[in-house]
């Protein structure tokens, strides 16, 4: 209980200096969302002063309260789970713009990430398992795909798979023209074709460092005393693998995929951008280039929140796995 006492309170003070930073970044970035917004408020007809002023305090900026007091209500209408209005979006509430966009990020970059951590850990504890096998010599080819940056790997698949034999779309995340969207066979299958190119280059560019990691850990572990005890007792190769070998050698690749799991969300910016898909970080693209300040700090909040949760809950997995993490703790 106080080693669970002890992570929580590190976690809540990292929560507390990341939305500080969420709220004072945003504002020293040039350019005025207010301003922005009257001016697309003017293309409907003149813009008085009063009408200024309800855009401040719509959007949290108003000239006339000291930064001290905006960062106040900015805490208080986070209590009460208010992010704002969005400049880009208007007269959308942010809320409302990330719930219809975190869905698809998380079920395209979240999926493909999670595929991309078995398929390269069970690989890696095979071939780490049977060194100088064909799935060893492998590895270097895996790796070779994950030196090449992403978005020129994105781009080479998309080019091959969408223009030349057009088996994939090119962007979109369904077919905007034929499907209803709801919970029926055709949208869900639309979904996952529209998404099966974009998972797949994730899961090219990433499954050779899982890979080699864990086939790293797997050959270190294999010199352990308590393996070659265990093989001098009789026991099932497959059980010395899994339950001997695997269980601990993964145990780095375990805090590695907290990391990228909790920067699923960030992660998501450069693949939207080439498959023009509608999750979470093509709007904060669109929120960045129109200085939407409520638009940023609330998708930075939903960022800072899973890579938090993430790094917590392997941190509890870890002491489960390892219980001498607890001990040292």
């Amino acid at each position: 209980m106080r080693y669970l006492l002890r992570k929580l309170g590190f976690y809540l003070v990292a929560l507390w200096a990341a939305l500080t930073v969420n709220f004072f970044v945003p504002r020293l970035m040039p350019g005025d969302p207010v301003e922005i917004l009257i001016s697309k408020l003017g293309q409907r007809g003149p813009v008085t002063p009063q009408m200024r002023a309800s855009v401040e305090a719509l959007l949290g900026t108003d000239s006339g309260e000291p930064l001290w007091r905006q960062y106040v209500d900015y805490l208080g209408n986070l209590a009460h789970g208010d992010l704002g209005v969005s400049v880009t979006f208007f007269p959308a509430s942010v809320g409302s713009i990330i719930e219809q966009t975190l869905p698809w990020t998380i079920g395209l970059i979240g999926l493909a990430t999670i595929i991309s951590f078995l398929a390269g850990v069970g690989l890696g504890a095979a071939a780490g398992w049977k060194r100088g096998s064909w799935l060893d010599n492998l590895i270097p080819v895996t790796t070779m795909f994950q030196s090449v940056p992403y978005f020129w790997l994105a781009l080479i698949l998309l080019f091959a798979f969408g223009s030349v034999w057009q088996l994939f779309p090119l962007n979109g995340g369904y077919d905007v023209y034929t499907v209803t969207p709801g919970w029926n066979g055709p949208f869900l299958g639309s979904v996952l074709y529209y998404g099966a190119l974009p998972a797949i280059t994730i899961v090219l560019s990433s499954v050779g460092g899982w890979m080699l990691g864990m086939r790293n850990m797997m050959v270190s572990t294999l010199s352990e005393d308590y393996l070659v005890t265990a093989e001098a007792k009789g026991l099932r190769p497959g059980r010395i693998m899994l339950r001997y070998a695997a269980r601990n050698a993964i145990l780095p690749s375990v805090s590695g995929f907290a990391i990228s799991l909790g920067f699923v969300v960030a992660g998501s910016i450069v693949t939207e951008a080439v498959f023009s898909y509608p999750g979470i970080g093509s709007a904060l693209l669109q929120s960045v280039g129109g200085n939407d300040y409520a638009l940023m700090q609330g998708i930075f909040l939903v960022i800072t929140l899973s890579v938090l949760g993430a790094n917590l809950l392997v941190d509890l997995l870890y002491s489960v796995i390892d219980p001498r993490t607890r001990a040292r703790a």
